[in-house]
């Protein structure tokens, strides 16, 4: 069962709608996001990600798209920890369907955010506004997987915009095949991700 509306809030100069706990926006939050279609080395490395994040207090913030999404928050939840998941639909729909459960549960005991009031159409456009609202709320984004012109790219752009930490990982560094991530190299705050610990530096520290 989907929230009817939720509650609605500000984020920075922002009206948000949200369901669940609002107070976990106040603590250390760090987005994982990538690809929808992950490799399997890739959903491991979104799982044991959001795994060390909680183990250190941190929310893990995501998209409750397919593949990256879901394999970092439920990794979280597995392992006792909080997320917050920032949608492209309004509070009572969700997107993937096949989500809906784990959507479920991310409101009724972590928290969900959108922009879209009740009743809004669900438009492409609604997504990339969407990374761009996780990147406000989120002090670092993690980039796990994501081919060229990917959607997730829409959140490094405005990591890049807001001053945010945005990491991505060696895997996506190292492939050849990909011509994004040199856009992004040498932007200051940049780091290439071996492992979790360099996000527990930056975030501890920002």
């Amino acid at each position: 069962m989907q929230p009817a509306s939720g509650r609605k809030t500000r984020a920075g100069e922002r009206t948000v709608f949200v369901a669940g706990d609002v107070a976990l926006l106040r603590l250390a939050c760090v987005s994982v996001i990538g690809s929808r279609r992950v490799s399997a080395a890739g959903e491991e490395t979104a799982r044991t990600l959001a795994r060390a994040l909680v183990a250190d207090g941190i929310v893990v913030m995501s998209g409750l798209a397919d593949g990256v999404d879901s394999a970092a928050m439920k990794a979280a939840i597995e392992a006792g920890g909080r997320t917050v998941g920032v949608i492209g639909t309004p509070l009572d729909k969700a997107y993937p369907a096949a989500n809906a459960r784990l959507q479920e549960r991310v409101y009724r005991e972590h928290l969900l955010v959108s922009q879209f009031a009740s009743g809004a159409q669900v438009r492409p456009g609604n997504f990339p506004a969407r990374n761009k609202l996780m990147c406000a709320l989120s002090d670092a984004s993690v980039i796990v997987e994501a081919a060229d012109g990917s959607g997730t790219l829409h959140q490094a752009d405005e990591c890049v915009r807001l001053g945010r930490w945005l990491f991505v990982a060696r895997a996506v560094l190292d492939d050849r095949t990909l011509t994004w991530p040199a856009k992004y190299a040498a932007y200051e705050r940049f780091v290439a991700l071996e492992n979790a610990s360099q996000i527990l530096e930056h975030v501890r520290t920002r």
